[in-house]
């Protein structure tokens, strides 16, 4: 195969995967850092560090969780076990992993723009909400929704943030 043949065959290869991209990890992932950030602020002060790592970690784990469900769940019922498979399972999984880094960062910069504990929580949180609704909405368009189902998608997951918002509260007052 010729180098631009090749590079077609990636493009088309690449083209692919974004046509079956399946961003319910991210919309779970954002809900799982909403949740961390939750916790954390519900259960007393938290450094800045331990909270970076606490939503990261959390991630990772819950990444590993999915892995395992999804190759030892219904694809061994399907399937043999090979290297391509355990790559595309992890590659389909990841973005649990992905939801947890905007908020994360969120807490990492929060002492650059002045914020306290409280404020930090609430930023990491706000931003957590906002990648869930802007996984969703992803979702929604990717598999070809019309902007009606996009936006539907989207307000259910704002109501869902909004939800876990009412619980930081709850549980913080």
């Amino acid at each position: 195969m010729t180098a631009p043949g090749h590079r077609e065959a990636a493009r088309a290869r690449a083209a692919e995967r974004r046509a079956t991209a399946d961003y319910t990890g991210g919309v779970y992932g954002s809900m799982l850092a909403a949740s961390v950030v939750v916790g954390a602020g519900a259960w007393g002060s938290f450094p800045r560090v331990e909270l970076v790592l606490l939503l990261l970690l959390t991630g990772l784990v819950f990444w590993v969780g999915h892995v395992h469900a999804q190759l030892f769940g219904a694809r061994l019922a399907q399937r043999s076990l090979d290297r391509r498979v355990v790559l595309l399972v992890c590659r389909d999984e990841w973005p649990i992993v992905k939801a947890a880094i905007p908020p994360a960062a969120a807490v990492a910069v929060s002492p650059l723009l002045g914020l306290d504990l409280s404020g930090t929580l609430w930023l990491a949180l706000s931003v957590a909400v906002a990648g869930q609704v802007g996984w969703s909405a992803a979702a929604a368009r990717r598999a070809g929704g019309s902007w009606r189902l996009v936006s539907t998608a989207a307000s259910v997951n704002l109501v869902l943030g909004l939800v876990t918002i009412v619980f930081k509260l709850y549980l913080t007052h």
